[in-house]
């Protein structure tokens, strides 16, 4: 089994690593597909720097530093785990791996902060309860 767990380097995206490694722990066979994406660049950043393969290349390592904390968790709990950094639009993109890397189930820490009950999951942790076809797990984390 294969879970994806998000990681935008937040608390609350820990907590979601935290949560899996637990599930682990209590006994599931499971990797880990630790994932982060970059939003496509900004109209700005493409006047800038002028170069497709320096902007590509800053988003990649942007997104391998917001994973770090997560990939230590894994590694000193011994939980096999992958890594992904994609780009463009969060929720489309997190769908889209899930399904081509066969993901079981999605495990996410909710970053809410809204009085609707969308603002409250967040609209990542929203879209993904409302279109992924697999299961998928809300860490929330106290206020």
């Amino acid at each position: 089994m294969k879970i994806l767990v998000p990681v935008d380097g937040s608390a609350e995206s820990l907590a979601a690593v935290h949560h899996a490694l637990q599930l682990v722990r209590d006994g599931l066979r499971a990797t880990l597909l630790l994932a982060n994406v970059q939003e496509p660049a900004s109209l700005y950043e493409l006047l800038r720097v002028h170069d497709a393969d320096a902007i590509e290349s800053i988003a990649r390592e942007a997104g391998e530093h917001l994973l770090q904390q997560a990939v230590a968790l894994c590694s000193a709990a011994g939980v096999d785990h992958e890594l992904e950094v994609a780009r463009g639009e969060p929720a489309h993109a997190l769908l889209d791996i899930a399904e081509d890397e066969g993901c079981s189930m999605i495990v996410l820490g909710a970053r809410g902060r809204g009085e609707t009950a969308g603002g409250r999951l967040g609209s990542v942790a929203h879209a993904l309860l409302h279109d992924a076809r697999m299961p998928v797990t809300v860490v929330r984390t106290s206020v």
